[in-house]
């Protein structure tokens, strides 16, 4: 079997609430969700979601190549690249090709994904993830009330503007996920915008009122000493590494000690998780995956790996057109049995149904605000608001 060639596709998720972060949100709640779907000189298609920037100057690396030779077509990329370097863009357009792949290979295999891979038990852990920074009280009680309905027990709150804020919106989520469990499991995640001894304060106050299971992405992803010195500070598991896009970027976290959930963002495919796990594993740290809502090859991954501690879920929908053999149940996921990672594409619905979606406006949620980290008090900053 060889690759022969590709096509892109862009589809859309309507998340039905307003969603973002402390660098901003998106008001309207619509995103884009480009789909790659690789195709072989025998018919079988394989899928991959994530990013379509720069898959043509990747797809030299694959033209031709047998798709079963998946980790080996995935350091062609990276060598293909390593001049201008796999960062950003670059890496999530080799994470999505590599999520075809790994499509392809357990289709050939006739096997679901988790199964070729190695997974004992189809069902992984997961956490209630609202992006919820914009939504008022009481849609924030609403949306933990519907995921407690399906048996969370833990959640995380996006947050680090006013302490007392976080406070009560903490206590919201608690009490809708203790109708599973008397002890709810809270996790706070600020997003890069502090330094050090910001954070250090916050936590510490957090800490002194709720039982905060672990602070994510408090300080800017590289710094290795700032999150050594949180974690020792505070009481709280210190989680980052989602944004980090290769294995070597993890070397300085690790060697420091400033990592105690390890974290990677699914966008960048099955391959890089699985490396970043064994690595983690080395260490005897947790790992978890960032952002299952779409990038669904690595739910197979994580069902896979031995350390896995716990995924992010942010939505029970699908994109548009996009269909996903699982079902969000007892508090995490089940993976289905379609061959390959489970993921369908509705190409002519998609074609009919266009919607402009982005989450790459000038406004945010991905640009960091100028004065991020240099506040001395809340409240002197506000929503950049995207519509």
């Amino acid at each position: 079997m060889k690759i022969t060639g590709y096509r892109c596709v862009r589809t859309f998720r309507d998340w039905g609430r307003p969603i973002g972060d402390v660098n901003g949100y998106l008001k309207n709640g619509v995103t884009d969700v480009p789909v790659v779907i690789l195709e072989t000189d025998e018919g079988i298609e394989g899928i991959g979601t994530g990013s379509d920037q720069y898959i043509e100057q990747l797809f030299p690396a694959l033209d031709g190549e047998d798709p079963r030779a998946v980790t080996g077509l995935y350091d062609r990329m990276l060598a293909r690249v390593f001049k201008a370097g796999h960062n950003g863009s670059m890496f999530g357009a080799i994470g999505t090709l590599d999520m075809a792949m790994w499509d392809l290979k357990a289709k050939i295999a006739g096997e679901p994904l988790w199964r070729l891979l190695g997974a004992r038990d189809r069902f992984i852990e997961g956490y209630a993830s609202g992006l919820d920074i914009a939504l008022d009280d009481e849609k924030l009680a609403d949306f933990y009330t519907t995921m407690a309905e399906r048996g969370f027990t833990s959640g995380k709150l996006k947050g680090g503007r006013d302490r007392e804020a976080d406070l009560r919106r903490l206590r919201i989520i608690e009490d809708a996920l203790a109708r599973n469990t008397r002890r709810p499991a809270l996790m706070l995640d600020a997003n890069e915008s502090w330094n050090l001894k910001q954070a250090v304060r916050y936590v510490s106050a957090i800490e002194r009122e709720v039982d905060l299971t672990w602070i994510e992405e408090p300080l800017r992803r590289w710094d290795a000493s700032g999150h050594a010195r949180l974690s020792n500070a505070v009481s709280a598991a210190v989680a980052t590494g989602e944004n980090l896009s290769g294995l070597e970027q993890f070397r300085p976290l690790l060697d420091a000690g400033g990592v105690d959930v390890v974290q990677v963002g699914c966008t960048w495919g099955v391959t890089h998780f699985l490396r970043v796990a064994t690595v983690a594993q080395s260490r005897d740290l947790p790992i978890s995956p960032v952002g299952l809502t779409t990038n669904q090859a690595v739910a197979h991954a994580a069902a896979s790996v031995p350390n896995h501690l716990s995924a992010e879920v942010q939505d029970l929908g699908a994109p548009f057109g996009l269909t996903i053999d699982q079902q969000i149940v007892d508090g995490g996921i089940v993976l289905g049995d379609t061959p390959g990672h489970g993921v369908a594409v509705d190409e002519s619905a998609i074609h009919l149904n266009q919607t402009s979606a982005s989450w790459l406006l000038a406004e945010g949620p991905h640009v960091r605000p100028a004065r991020a980290g240099l506040r001395l008090v809340p409240g002197d900053d506000h929503y950049d608001e995207a519509s």
